[in-house]
């Protein structure tokens, strides 16, 4: 189970950093590839706060609290992981093993079809 969602606030010099890197950058070609787009950046800019703020920078939502707030969901604990790749491991055997059973029944429908048929 994913964490619910928290409110961060980021420093005014995170924010500064962060207005940065929206902004477009000049277009010089170097050996036949561009610069980054303002979003390619943007996205850097969020990923590296999310590490440093310990969340999921894909989650990010404004917050109506001013431009230095937002939410977004915590990154998992260890615990949380090793807890949630147990279960998706059980639910995963368990699938299989209805699925296999599912093809057994199936099979032995066909063979008892298959031996009346010979008779």
């Amino acid at each position: 189970m994913r964490n619910p969602r928290v409110e961060y606030e980021m420093t005014k010099e995170e924010l500064a950093e962060l207005k940065e890197s929206f902004k477009p950058v000049v277009a010089i070609m170097v050996g036949g590839s561009g610069p980054s787009s303002p979003q390619e950046n943007a996205n850097r800019a969020w990923a590296s706060l999310g590490k440093k703020g310990g969340f999921d920078s894909m989650t990010v939502r404004p917050s109506n609290k001013g431009e230095r707030f937002f939410t977004a969901v915590p990154n998992e604990t260890t615990a949380q992981e090793e807890q949630r790749l147990k279960e998706e491991k059980e639910t995963s055997r368990t699938a299989e093993i209805k699925k296999l059973n599912a093809d057994k029944e199936a099979i032995e429908n066909r063979l008892s079809e298959i031996e009346k048929e010979a008779k």
